[in-house]
């Protein structure tokens, strides 16, 4: 045999490896000292047992091979099975698929994975399932399924967003978007699966989920595995157990409509361009229904699904889309350490001394905030209360004000629905909530009754009370009843502190309507009209004196009266004389309500 081997080599015997194979796995015999292999004690295919000898070698002198003569190993070399993975990789970048992107530039809105791309740091987005084809086996070659079913119409992942300013712990998102040039980003076996296995990430390692949302809802054309009762797809349960587990954002370009739109409903925040129409039904239900024709444009266009509150933020395209969809989630990431702040003293001639002159909230909010960090949630609904995200000293707050220019700050159904769902968001998520206060009432009258507001204005009491993060109140103007009780939880005393700038005033309802009520016998026993009208201008001029904060506030009942220009720092003081929440792997609130 004369086979000459070194120590360690792999022994060839007749130009064949001699292998051992054990438990299906083969193992390459390599020599145990340098020498000749004089015999091979097994046949092929012979049973062996353990420590039974295998080959014999004469131990012997054996020259060193010449290794730089070997073929040495090529890192760069690709092999076939590496070759076939990224052929098929290639079906599901945007630029091998002509078709598919000429069908979207048609709409001139940005593909799914531009839009992931532009939403996540560059190179930070991990790809789950980019192979998965539609189940559509049955009816389609896997050709034409790799070329026209890019990951089943849905890629889901995870990235960094907002990593330039928030560590990687911190700053880990689950992203997931419809592709609509997939069957018009319709919601697959496949794809439904992905989404089962990717929500349950985000359960489990509370990741927060970026949703783009755009496509037509249930799938019809996927054969494999078809039939059953159709109702039993997990996707929409796991979606919604990550309500107030994990921030969850809504974010929609174009056509959006049933199992789609039943996703993004759930969402805490739904973002969308102006081009979009959501609705729970498309045209094809509608008309499948006998209910009319109708384009999809027609159904839920942005004309009404934005002043009646399913849209909380709209904008122009999708560029201002992902750089909302980006500064939403910051305030869940934590604390900028680079901040501005406006000049405060400008606060303190934000309430006109005139106290029937009108003057806009959203000047005093931009100003107490640092500057450019302010997120206006459900701006056109509701209007009669601001929700806003917004930072002091780089830290995000939640702050809810009353709107003096919609009924005069009173809260009707609306405003008190959008506040409510609004404090629940912040609860869930441990953001401090500031309050600031110029309210007149909850709104009075058979007509805003015929709203329900008996039940929609409670939320604020019930929610307000039940609230675990701080609050600071801060009332500016009126303080009235009922209305100015639902801002602050019921009570002046349930927010951290309380304080008040020395334009407020106090009373338990329109101070000229209670000396009308109050004093109505008192007030007819005059005997002139004349007396009667300067004895009532008497009595309200007084009690809008004792009204005045400053004289108010000797009764107690608000923490202090303050310099406006020190609101602010009132806020940091106070929150630095909380501790910090302790985090928890349970949910604070079982879910938050989608309204």
């Amino acid at each position: 045999m004369n086979v000459k081997v070194q120590e360690g080599d792999e022994v060839v015997i007749n130009q064949e490896l001699v292998i051992m194979e054990a438990m299906k796995m083969e193992h390459v015999i390599r020599a145990s000292v340098s020498g000749i292999v004089r015999r091979v004690s097994v046949e092929d295919g012979n049973v062996i047992q353990e420590g039974h000898p295998l080959i014999f070698i004469e131990e012997a002198e054996v020259e060193k091979k010449n290794l730089a003569a070997e073929e040495a190993l090529d890192p760069d070399h690709i092999r076939d099975d590496l070759q076939e993975m990224f052929d098929r990789r290639e079906w599901i970048f945007d630029e091998n698929r002509p078709k598919a992107m000429e069908r979207r530039g048609r709409t001139g809105q940005q593909t799914a994975r531009k839009n992931i791309n532009d939403l996540c740091d560059e190179g930070s987005f991990i790809e789950y399932g980019p192979l998965v084809l539609a189940a559509q086996r049955r009816r389609r070659t896997e050709q034409w399924l790799r070329e026209n079913t890019a990951a089943d119409g849905l890629i889901c992942g995870v990235g960094s967003v907002n990593g330039d300013v928030f560590p990687d712990q911190e700053s880990r998102c689950i992203a997931v978007a419809y592709d609509y040039t997939v069957f018009a980003g319709t919601q697959g076996h496949k794809n439904h699966y992905k989404q089962d296995r990717i929500f349950e990430l985000a359960n489990r390692f509370k990741l927060p989920v970026i949703l783009f949302s755009e496509g037509g809802g249930g799938r019809p054309g996927d054969t494999d595995g078809s039939g059953g009762v159709g109702m039993d797809t997990y996707t929409f349960t796991q979606w919604s157990k990550l309500s107030a587990r994990v921030p969850l954002v809504g974010v929609n370009s174009g056509r959006c409509f049933a199992g789609n739109t039943a996703l993004l409903g759930c969402c805490d925040v739904i973002i969308a361009t102006k081009q979009s129409t959501i609705a729970m039904g498309g045209p094809a239900m509608i008309e499948g229904g006998g209910l009319g024709i109708y384009t999809p444009e027609e159904v839920g266009p942005m004309s009404f699904q934005v002043p009646n509150g399913v849209v909380d933020i709209i904008v122009d395209d999708e560029e201002q889309l992902i750089a909302a969809a980006k500064q939403y989630i910051s305030y869940f990431q934590g604390t900028k350490s680079d901040w501005e702040a406006p000049d405060q003293r400008t606060l303190r001639h934000a309430v006109p001394e005139n106290r029937l002159r009108m003057y806009d909230v959203r000047e005093i909010i931009h100003t107490l905030a640092d500057v450019d960090s302010v997120l206006e949630i459900r701006e056109n609904f509701g209007i009669g209360i601001v929700t806003c995200f917004l930072r002091i000293e780089g830290k995000p707050f939640g702050l809810i004000a009353n709107n003096a220019h919609h009924l005069a700050g009173a809260i009707d159904s609306d405003a008190a629905d959008k506040a409510a769902r609004f404090i629940q968001l912040c609860d869930a998520f441990d953001i401090p909530l500031i309050s600031i206060m110029d309210c007149p009432g909850i709104m009075v009258g058979p007509e805003v009754e015929k709203t329900a507001l008996v039940r929609h204005c409670c939320r604020l009491f019930n929610i307000g009370a039940n609230l675990s993060v701080p609050m600071f109140g801060v009332i500016i103007r009126k303080a009235y009843g009922l209305g100015v009780q639902a801002m602050c939880g019921g009570s002046s005393l349930v927010p951290f502190f309380c304080v008040a700038w020395p334009t407020a005033e106090f009373a338990g309802m329109n101070i000229e309507g209670s000396v009308k009520l109050g004093y109505r016998n008192e007030l007819m026993e005059l005997k002139t009209a004349e007396e009667r009208i300067n004895r009532f201008d008497e009595m309200v001029a007084s009690s809008y004196e004792r009204a005045k904060a400053v004289n108010s506030a000797t009764f107690f009942g608000v923490d202090d009266v303050i310099d406006p220009a020190t609101t602010r720092e009132w806020i940091v003081r106070g929150m630095k004389s909380l501790p910090e929440p302790i985090p928890s792997d349970t949910k604070k609130r079982p879910c938050i309500d989608t309204w």
